[in-house]
């Protein structure tokens, strides 16, 4: 490989998405406000939910964190898609036929309002309609694979066994859902965002919510203790924020996986394709100004407990070169998702005794139908108080305690997380060379340093601001994340995702922390 090629491969990671639009500027929350409904999240099910809400004459209030669509939204792989790898014969055996139809309209119809989106508002987004594929090189899974076509088949989805794709990659045999699509997420939604804006809608940036009271109404208090009192709430900000009641902690944990867009010698043949057997491998393509660019992914991990995170990078890149002539690598990037236990997201109200404040949260790695199927459940539910899939996705479903083995297995690894950070031990003394980060221990305590390239130590305690984890070193993306519950943050201590509103203490005394590090007294 030429050296050319490795510089481009070692720029800072960047989503393709979001380098290749224009990020608009909302105003700042800096008054106590009112409003009938406030969404706390803007991104992919923020969003849409208030723009189906706006359809029915209501205006809602978004609060995001720090900006719109920067989150997962604006690091997705964004295939509209209602396969989501074999979901359907799993579901089918864990809730019933019933429940599964309903999981399977839902996201169908997800596909096709999203198309009617883009034909009504004449937004020009790359949509294109492909097939889907999930494929598998191991032969133990072809009866599943088969089972998945026979249900997806009998829920209405056009399903077909095949047994090889347009890639010379030697395959058993894979399931194809036709009619399915994909697009650019972010010229999609920021111009549903600038039109619900410039239709009275508002919405706030860094307006990071931090609590929440209830006094007949709910309080909203933000970061800057400014306050948005509401009659309904929604919550989707990813990772709920809000840790009361619904114990969402322990039924959700967060998984990481990453992206490579690559420019190939070869044309690409079409379709969006993913494997069933790890590790993880997913393909689609974007036509860009400059050609086109495959989005090669997968290799994930839960988040903050991967092995030094540079190498899913390096193995994503190793897949892309047994397959393409690479000729470049644009651009890289990871993203988090949110996972359930069983699989299908936590969409409705928030408990069954919180009659006014709803969560939309749990997408995986299947966001781009599943938020608009939560925008669609959320507006009905509040407007008419119904939704036809609402009992698929209720977040309080009796059918989760069939993957209470899950919910057992998850938690336990918390908990190892939680008290293995503790004990663990930490060197007394290291030497951290730039661009390097590492636990180390001062005067008995565990703290995160980081030498930036200009040389600067910066110090931050790794104690978890949300439920007290200690933190992991990301190397790919330089941030300290939470193994537990998936909180990041940066090297300077504040908040880039996750459950937590809280940023990291930072140590002042840098100088003095150096000189312990390399005994020079």
């Amino acid at each position: 490989m030429n050296s050319n090629l490795d510089k481009n491969f070692n720029n800072p990671p960047q989503s393709y998405w979001m380098a290749s639009v224009q990020q608009p500027e909302y105003p700042v929350l800096n008054d106590d406000i009112k409003a009938d409904i406030a969404i706390v999240g803007g991104g992919f099910a923020g969003i849409a939910t208030a723009y189906f809400l706006k359809k029915q004459g209501i205006n809602a209030v978004i609060l995001e964190a720090d900006r719109i669509l920067q989150g997962t939204t604006g690091h997705t792989t964004a295939k509209i898609t209602s396969q989501h790898e074999l979901i359907y014969s799993k579901l089918k055996k864990q809730m019933g036929e019933e429940l599964t139809k309903q999981y399977a309209d839902a996201n169908e119809t997800a596909i096709k309002i999203i198309e009617k989106i883009i034909c009504e508002n004449n937004i020009e987004c790359d949509y294109t309609p492909q097939s889907a594929y999930v494929f598998t090189q191991d032969e133990s899974y072809l009866e599943q694979i088969k089972d998945e076509v026979e249900t997806a088949s009998s829920l209405g989805i056009k399903a077909a066994y095949v047994e090889e794709i347009p890639f010379s990659i030697p395959i058993k045999g894979a399931v194809r859902f036709d009619d399915q699509a994909q697009f650019h997420p972010l010229k999609f939604l920021h111009l549903l965002a600038q039109k619900l804006y410039n239709d009275g809608v508002r919405i706030f940036e860094q307006s990071r919510v931090v609590d929440m009271e209830e006094h007949g109404n709910y309080i909203l208090i933000t970061n800057r203790g400014k306050k948005v009192t509401a009659e309904k709430v929604i919550i989707a900000s990813h990772y709920p924020f809000y840790n009361k009641h619904g114990l969402y902690f322990g039924r959700l944990y967060t998984d990481r996986s990453y992206a490579l867009a690559i420019k190939a010698k070869e044309k690409y043949p079409g379709g969006m394709y993913i494997n069933i057997e790890e590790p993880a491998r997913s393909l689609r393509i974007v036509n860009t100004d400059q050609g086109e660019l495959i989005i090669v992914g997968g290799d994930h991990h839960k988040t903050g407990q991967g092995i030094d995170t540079t190498m899913h990078y390096e193995a994503l890149k190793a897949f892309a070169n047994r397959i393409f002539t690479v000729e470049d690598y644009p651009y890289r990037w990871s993203t988090q998702d949110c996972m359930t236990m069983d699989g299908v997201p936590y969409v409705g109200n928030y408990t069954s005794k919180t009659p006014n404040l709803y969560i939309a949260t749990g997408f995986g790695k299947w966001g781009m139908t599943n938020s608009i199927a939560a925008a669609a459940i959320l507006s009905d539910l509040i407007v008419k108080g119904d939704s036809p899939w609402k009992d698929v996705y209720n977040p309080s479903r009796q059918t989760i305690i069939a993957s209470a083995k899950n919910f057992v297995v998850e938690n336990l690894n918390v908990a190892k997380e939680l008290i293995g950070g503790k004990i663990s031990p930490a060197p007394a003394s290291e030497d951290i060379k730039p661009g390097e980060g590492k636990i180390i221990e001062i005067n008995g305590q565990k703290a995160g340093a980081y030498r930036d390239e200009q040389g600067t130590l910066h110090i931050v305690d790794t104690t978890c601001t949300h439920m007290g984890c200690e933190l992991s070193w990301n190397s790919a993306e330089k941030t300290w994340d939470c193994p537990c519950h998936g909180s990041r943050f940066t090297y300077e201590g504040d908040i880039v995702e996750g459950p937590t509103v809280t940023p990291l203490k930072v140590h002042k005394d840098v100088n003095t922390i150096e000189k312990l590090l390399k005994d020079d007294f």
